[in-house]
């Protein structure tokens, strides 16, 4: 058998108890016959403690610094689980990203990944060894520690199964795999036996948290096939011979039906607008934003009005980029905090005027107001206020999900 890829969230590794479950399934997997690589995050919401403790001595944290702190969280995980593996009598070695090769842009904070070179990882799974790799973290060509922002530890692992050459790719959390609408906000949604590239990728930008846009976007462009399953489910083994396997398989295609394959929401948006129909003027602002870390989700110049939004989930120094950007904008620009969105995806979606008729009838039968509408062939998003995201993606679910769109 070959390689396989598992990545496990902070809730999986969250106490020692969890992390010892999940190092009896890694075992498991590899006495299968099976080359393991393990990716994990750090444990429960230590991310979230360190960032907060670094506040508490810097209300304004440099990136760089924060990048050093919060590495450390993965690097506890991936030593405890390792050790927690020759507890068990299997051998394991434990690599942080850049010890794993991970190569990254120069970005703190939310740097990107620009190449893998997995070296070490090969040399230790030719000696038999199970690796585990701390996600989230790699390493720029200048020798900086960054982070991959929110969600990261995906996109290592399935960056990791591309170089590797990997059978499959298992992304393992509390949740047993893609629904068609967040369960905290939707009674009941539908579980998702199969989804492609392009849906997950929409879903996951549009604010699905179950998986990491970038780490779709690396196994489209490898081939990878992902499996998002719950980690209290028994591995998977063989990825090919099992009829029904428990959770959601991410690939090229999709199951057969047409339509509407979710609804997703994401709030902490930050909309930007300017008086402006100069294109020069759109380059430099978005030029800006780059060098302040920032990467809007969109971008529009039409009518006279420049716009960007952008997230500020991976964005610790709001404050900081908005001075920055009235102090060296070329443009007056306004603010508009307190933002969200509800993204209707499926194929075609984006091309069909009676679904974006409808949706803007929901979004008013809902008493809500309407800031803006975006669209791609497999994506429509309406933007709200934060007040009313909940309620109009409830409305929208219950309209939209298993209905077909237009071919055309």
């Amino acid at each position: 058998m070959g390689i396989v890829v598992q990545k496990y969230g902070g809730s999986s590794v969250a106490d020692l108890d969890r992390l010892r479950a999940v190092a009896s399934r890694v075992v498991a997997t590899a006495k299968a016959g099976h080359r393991v690589v393990v990716v994990v995050s750090a444990m429960g919401r230590t991310t979230d403690d360190l960032l907060s403790l670094a506040k508490s001595v810097n209300s304004n944290p440099s990136r760089r610094e924060l990048d050093m702190l919060l590495t450390v969280g993965e690097r506890v995980s991936m030593a405890l689980l390792s050790l927690a593996i020759g507890n068990l009598g299997r051998e394991a070695i434990s690599f942080t990203g850049s010890q794993s090769g991970i190569i990254t842009d120069e970005r703190h904070s939310d740097a990107r990944i620009v190449e893998v070179r997995p070296r070490r990882i090969e040399e230790e799974l030719a000696r038999e060894r199970i690796v585990i790799v701390a996600g989230f973290q790699g390493v720029s060509r200048t020798r900086e520690v960054t982070t991959l922002g929110r969600g990261g530890s995906d996109t290592t692992a399935v960056a990791l199964a591309a170089a590797l050459g990997a059978d499959f790719c298992e992304i393992c959390s509390d949740v047993d795999g893609i629904y068609t609408g967040d369960p905290r906000i939707i009674d009941a949604p539908e579980k998702l036996e199969r989804v492609s590239y392009q849906e997950m990728q929409e879903l996951a930008e549009s604010g699905a948290k179950v998986l990491c846009a970038q780490a779709v976007e690396w196994a489209k462009k490898a081939g990878i096939t992902i499996f998002a399953r719950a980690t209290a489910d028994p591995p998977l083994l063989d990825a090919e011979s099992i009829p029904e396997i428990r959770g959601t398989r991410i690939e090229k295609s999709s199951d057969s039906r047409r339509g509407v394959v979710g609804v997703a929401s994401e709030k902490c948006l930050v909309a930007i607008t300017a008086p402006s129909s100069d294109i020069h003027e759109l380059q430099a602002l978005n030029g800006l934003l780059f060098r302040l870390g920032v990467e809007p989700k969109q971008v529009s110049l039409a009518s006279g009005v420049l716009s960007l939004l952008f997230s500020t989930t991976n964005l610790h120094d709001l404050n900081d980029v908005k001075r920055a950007l009235l102090m060296e904008a070329r443009c007056r620009i306004r603010f508009r905090e307190g933002v969200g969105a509800v993204s209707i995806i499926g194929s075609g979606v984006g091309r069909d005027s009676d679904a974006l008729n409808r949706l803007i009838d929901i979004v008013r039968l809902e008493g809500a107001e309407s800031i803006g509408v975006h669209s791609s062939s497999f994506r429509l998003t309406v933007l709200l206020l934060e007040a009313d995201v909940d309620r109009v993606t409830r409305a929208a679910h219950k309209a939209f999900v298993g209905t077909t769109v237009a071919s055309s």
